[in-house]
């Protein structure tokens, strides 16, 4: 949808492709019911993002939403259930970069000065250093020399949530790029880079939805969305390409390929055959190498747990919680009241997401250990689950060193997603920077 936006605005004509109903990818709605009947909107797994979120906030501004009521806004915080953890003194809430998260750190609840000394230590070498690294490095080497309390109260929920997997395997210097952003970046318009910015809407209404209202309206002679309509196939039609659905085969002049990775190594790899045959092998091989590229990407899952209880309500809207996923006893780092997000929605009362990053196992023991975990570390004995998502590729593995896929796949052909090579991990700013890098290249 960032992409569609983007080539709109620049003056081309646009197509866009939906396989399913329902646009957004990942990032959107789901439609079910409480235990006691009660119709519920959930999201195909929870979301977060931050004040640094540049050009996603930018664009859910651009096609009319209204950021004050769309997202609640808190300042950096990262409290436990026992009230221990980061979380940004309210003096110190609306002080600029990094001067607010500082504080947070100065002011860090179960910390000795010695502890909170070494991360502003750290902080301060990230700056200094231009949040550089040897592209080798990993985020356990990185933070090698900070105290146990901190790496593990903080760098490590902040490195698998960002990052989606364990500091152990994963890239110092994209950790590095979302801590440059994050603490010392400006953040967008009024809010602090640090700010944490949780939906208040379903995913499909947070963008999605709005981006397709406003190309209808702004450009309704220009763009057409098709949902419902999955594209099988490509081949190079000289200067052009000829796109394959269930119905039909059409010839666009420029294509922007914006599935999941998986899909497009396998569409890429068919359309290098296709090419071969028909005697391009310049694009053949073109197509055939970035294909190689993406198909070598490993991925990790993310599961979200959503559970109800009559009255069940959180100290705050968000906490970090004690996670032992090595162990699988509790595997959640984090958990969202959806009651406190949305105030105003009946139905969202009591209901409680649970987020495992970097998430390993079946669905249905996930989902018995973290209402266990949610009996033991907050006294929530009576939660019922109501929907588990699992999203086995949820991200790319983001490891040190990794070859990512460019976004100029051959002539006339582009990818964009939040594995297309860029500063930052499978994020939303990441896809969205993705896309509109895309439609502005076409």
């Amino acid at each position: 949808m960032a992409a569609a936006v983007a080539a709109a605005d620049a003056g081309a004509d646009v197509t866009v492709f939906e396989a399913t109903r329902t646009l957004g990818g990942r990032a959107r709605a789901l439609h079910v019911q409480r235990p006691d009947g009660q119709p519920l909107t959930l999201d195909n797994g929870q979301h977060i993002l931050i004040g640094a979120y540049s050009q996603t906030l930018a664009l859910m501004q651009r096609v009319g939403v209204d950021l004050d009521q769309a997202l609640l806004r808190l300042p950096l915080a990262l409290p436990y259930p026992d009230g221990s953890g980061l979380q940004t003194p309210a003096w110190a809430a609306r002080w600029p970069a990094p001067f607010d998260a500082v504080a947070a750190i100065a002011s860090a609840r179960g910390w000795s000065w010695g502890e909170r000394l070494a991360l502003v230590r750290a902080s301060l070498g990230w700056q200094r250093s231009g949040f550089a690294c040897p592209p080798s490095m990993t985020v356990a080497e990185l933070c090698a020399r900070l105290p146990a309390r901190v790496m593990d109260g903080l760098i490590e929920p902040l490195c698998v949530s960002a990052l989606n997997i364990p500091g152990a395997q994963a890239s110092a210097q994209v950790f590095l790029n979302v801590m440059r952003d994050a603490l010392f970046g400006a953040g967008h318009a009024g809010l602090g880079a640090s700010n944490l910015l949780l939906p208040r809407s379903d995913l499909s209404a947070l963008m999605p939805d709005a981006a397709a209202q406003w190309l209808s309206t702004r450009h309704p002679d220009t763009v057409r969305l098709r949902t419902g309509e999955r594209v099988l196939g490509l081949c190079p039609q000289g200067q052009a390409w000829q796109l394959y659905t269930a119905e039909v085969a059409e010839t666009f002049d420029r294509v922007i390929w914006a599935t999941a990775a998986g899909p497009a190594a396998q569409a890429m790899a068919q359309a290098a055959s296709n090419a071969g045959a028909a005697g391009d092998t310049g694009t053949a091989s073109q197509l055939g190498a970035w294909s190689r590229t993406t198909a070598a990407l490993r991925f990790t899952a993310i599961t979200t747990v959503y559970a109800w209880a009559p009255g069940a309500r959180l100290a705050a809207p968000m906490l970090a919680l004690p996670a032992d996923p090595g162990a699988l006893r509790a595997p959640a780092q984090f958990v969202f009241d959806r009651g406190q997000l949305t105030p105003h929605d009946a139905a969202a009362q009591g209901l409680l997401a649970f987020v495992v990053s970097a998430s390993e196992g079946e669905r249905d023991a996930l989902q018995a250990l973290v209402l266990q975990q949610a009996a033991d570390q907050l006294g929530l004995k009576g939660l019922q689950a109501i929907q588990t998502v699992v999203e086995k590729r949820a991200t790319f593995a983001c490891t040190p060193g990794l070859q990512r896929p460019v976004e100029a796949i051959a002539p006339g052909l582009w990818a964009a997603g939040d594995y297309v090579d860029g500063p930052y991990p499978a994020t939303l700013e990441g896809a969205v920077r993705s896309g509109l890098a895309a439609g502005r290249a076409v």
